[in-house]
């Protein structure tokens, strides 16, 4: 097994945590986590892929090891959050990448794929929505709620969802076997989370969410032009992006693959197996 770097940049001023892994010379996979977590849900893929591909998952700021300024000064925006991470895809002289995207990794994603500095040669989606299809209710309606309308009445349900229970939830919800589900994980986001002004970085996240849905017209649009090769895995039991987020890829990508797996959200911690060797498949027929 090829060792995992655990490596620091500075970029436009903040501290920008990475894992990194693989041949220097081989095709770049950009991993890109999603909410609550960091990259540290991808320690177990990254080893699985460093054998054939250039790995690298950082950890966007607010989240993980990377730097987490006070929201008074840092303007929490997935524009911002992407920035950083083409800024370190710039520092490491990296152009041309396949990416991994997961949930708030997503609409970062899209943002990089969109941007004509970047060509990104393939997609690999796990509960990372780009249709409105597959926004799983009740979830959603208190976030949808407070981005709508910030205030008194909104705020407590936003709250929740950076609760220890629902972080819990996020991970076992729709997992064949919660057994599979390390406590381990659930427990070092949440650490992460109760940091002291955390809790404000993710209602300003939740805030700029709609700006996703606002891009949503021009990345289909992306997809019927450039007709990237996009696999799809995902959690047929995921209760936040459900499997018609998955399904919705073959409306403009219509060569695109789609795989449902009995799991929930966090599908790789208990179907890393399928997950690696559908990507090393997909990777492998449409890079070379």
């Amino acid at each position: 097994m090829l060792p995992t770097y655990h490596r620091t940049s500075i970029v436009q001023g903040q501290r920008v945590f990475y894992r990194e892994a693989g041949p220097a010379e081989a095709p770049v996979v950009l991993l890109l986590h999603g909410f609550p977590t960091s990259s540290h849900m991808f320690r177990h893929l990254i080893p699985a892929l460093a054998d054939r591909y250039h790995v690298i998952a950082p950890d966007h700021i607010g989240f993980g090891q990377s730097a987490m300024p006070e929201a008074d000064e840092f303007e929490y925006t997935f524009d911002n959050l992407a920035e950083i991470t083409g800024g370190l895809l710039d520092s490491l002289g990296i152009s041309r990448f396949s990416i991994y995207v997961h949930d708030y990794g997503a609409p970062i994603g899209w943002r990089l794929a969109l941007d004509p500095s970047y060509d990104v040669t393939a997609i690999i989606s796990q509960s990372g929505n780009a249709y409105m299809d597959g926004f799983v209710q009740p979830f959603w309606e208190d976030l949808f709620a407070y981005a709508t309308a910030p205030g008194a009445d909104t705020e407590p349900g936003a709250r929740a969802k950076f609760s220890a229970e629902t972080t819990r939830w996020q991970y076992e919800n729709g997992a064949s076997d919660r057994s599979l589900v390390s406590p381990d994980t659930w427990l070092h986001d949440q650490t992460l989370l109760d940091r002291p002004g955390n809790d404000e970085v993710q209602l300003a996240l939740f805030r700029d969410y709609p700006t996703n849905i606002d891009g949503y017209p021009q990345l289909q649009e992306y997809f019927r032009t450039r007709q990237v090769p996009l696999l799809a895995v995902w959690g047929a039991g995921d209760e936040i992006f459900g499997p018609d987020g998955a399904r919705a890829f073959t409306r403009d990508l219509p060569d695109s693959e789609v795989h449902l797996l009995p799991a929930g959200h966090f599908a790789l911690e208990t179907h890393l197996d399928a997950i690696s060797g559908y990507i090393r498949g997909f990777l492998g027929r449409v890079l070379d």
